[in-house]
């Protein structure tokens, strides 16, 4: 096993450094604002990001410093009050899987034909979907849902979406 070279981990304050490696859930928000622009298109795209590590595709967080700095991973909860959406997207650079912690999360996986297959996912259940494969999801419970969101690079390019979605067009602005 190699030997790491980071100072803390050589004889530096490993107790800082211990304690830079934790996000705790009372230091986390839920940024409903980061996905705001999405409700230009409906008010059932309303839903909050709540990161841990990077700052996913979602917007610029890098000034935000509880957020632990990425290697090569995203890692972020996401709640969806009842009736929110997010809208059919596809990451064409990566995967991203989705592990439900509360409630229930409807899954569609699309293809460019039309055609969208749908699971219901419940606590502890999980997907991931391939980089290119078009997805989306719902909370068609009466609870919030609160699921994980891990995305396979530690900055995603920003998803598309298809010229069908509401979203098609839409604008961060």
């Amino acid at each position: 096993m190699p030997i790491s070279t980071d100072p803390y981990v050589q004889g530096e304050d490993l107790a800082a450094y211990t304690d830079s490696l934790i996000a705790t859930k009372d230091s986390r928000d839920a940024d409903f604002d980061t996905l705001s622009f999405q409700t230009k298109a409906g008010p059932q795209y309303r839903r909050a990001q709540i990161r841990y590590v990077g700052s996913g595709a979602t917007g610029n967080h890098e000034g935000d410093s509880r957020i632990l700095p990425s290697g090569g991973f995203t890692f972020s909860n996401m709640l969806l009050p009842p009736g929110a959406e997010g809208p059919e997207h596809t990451h064409h650079d990566v995967e991203e899987a989705f592990f439900v912690l509360e409630g229930q999360v409807r899954v569609g996986i699309h293809r460019g034909d039309g055609e969208a297959e749908y699971r219901t996912l419940g606590y502890r259940d999980m997907i991931v979907v391939p980089a290119g494969v078009a997805r989306s999801l719902k909370n068609e419970g009466d609870t919030d849902a609160l699921f994980c969101v891990i995305i396979g690079t530690r900055k995603p390019q920003i998803p598309t979406y298809p010229e069908h979605s509401p979203m098609h067009g839409v604008t961060r602005d």
